[in-house]
């Protein structure tokens, strides 16, 4: 007995090509029934119809329309000048007279990187968005996205968290030392009138100073030098930022109509 690879049809057959895939058990249950004609000794032109669109039955719509009711479209990212590739945003800088160096962006992890997200926070655009557990700064932008910067905030004990504006900014700011700190580290005194704002300054190219109630809350949202504390627990209570990073955000700031509202939580 040959082997139903072996049987090819006979009269000169030919099978009509489809781009339909024709299913395993379909084409064995076909070579099957040859097989039993040709054991018959009956010679039969096999009819196979061309296998056509799917159509549902009942009226159900077609297969592509039916929706999972789970997956949502992303929107799109838009573009900034101001967020390309990270050689480009954390490259030296001179500002003021003053020469930033580079920032060794590939010791710090992707997360903390400027970029543009999609906004998770649900304030208005144009506001300060710092979520201290997620070490993220948010500026809320239009169109549902937000840019997210990378922060390191106070140790424990020294947080400050709640609802206030950002009463004013400066650049290169004067850094004084608040008396407390200074009992903690008595070497801080020969600043107790002011350090001059600089590179080993504390609060870096730029201060966004946190008012709530008119009030100074004695919190700033301020650059630094020390971009290896990006993502930890390391100052005394102010939100810290590469100062690449800081004066991106100062010129959004500087750039707003009123005064840009702050949440910390």
């Amino acid at each position: 007995m040959r082997k139903p690879q072996d049987l090819t049809p006979s009269s000169g057959v030919a099978f009509p090509e489809s781009d339909t895939i024709v299913s395993r058990r379909a084409v064995l249950s076909g070579l099957g029934m040859m097989t039993l004609l040709g054991a018959s000794g009956c010679s039969q032109t096999l009819d196979i119809p061309s296998l056509g669109p799917i159509t549902p039955s009942s009226g159900m719509p077609p297969v592509d329309d039916i929706s999972t009711g789970s997956i949502r479209p992303i929107p799109p990212i838009s573009v900034d000048r101001n967020i390309t590739d990270n050689s480009a945003m954390y490259a030296s800088v001179t500002d003021n007279g003053f020469v930033i160096p580079a920032i060794p962006f590939q010791k710090v992890k992707p997360e903390f990187r400027r970029q543009i997200v999609v906004d998770p926070t649900g304030e208005a655009p144009g506001t300060i968005v710092v979520r201290l557990n997620e070490r993220h700064l948010y500026w809320v932008q239009e169109g549902g996205e937000a840019i997210r910067y990378g922060v390191g905030i106070g140790k424990a004990g020294f947080e400050w968290s709640g609802r206030a504006v950002i009463q004013y900014t400066k650049e290169w700011p004067t850094w004084t030392p608040p008396k407390e700190m200074i009992a903690r580290k008595p070497e801080l005194v020969k600043w107790a009138n002011g350090q001059p704002g600089g590179l080993e300054n504390p609060l870096g190219a730029r201060a966004h100073y946190i008012y709530k109630d008119d009030q100074d809350t004695g919190y700033r949202v301020h650059g630094s030098p020390e971009w290896w504390t990006i993502g930890t627990q390391a100052s005394s209570g102010c939100v810290r930022m590469i100062n690449q990073d800081v004066i991106d955000l100062y010129n959004r700031v500087k750039a707003a109509p009123n005064k840009v509202p702050i949440v910390v939580a």
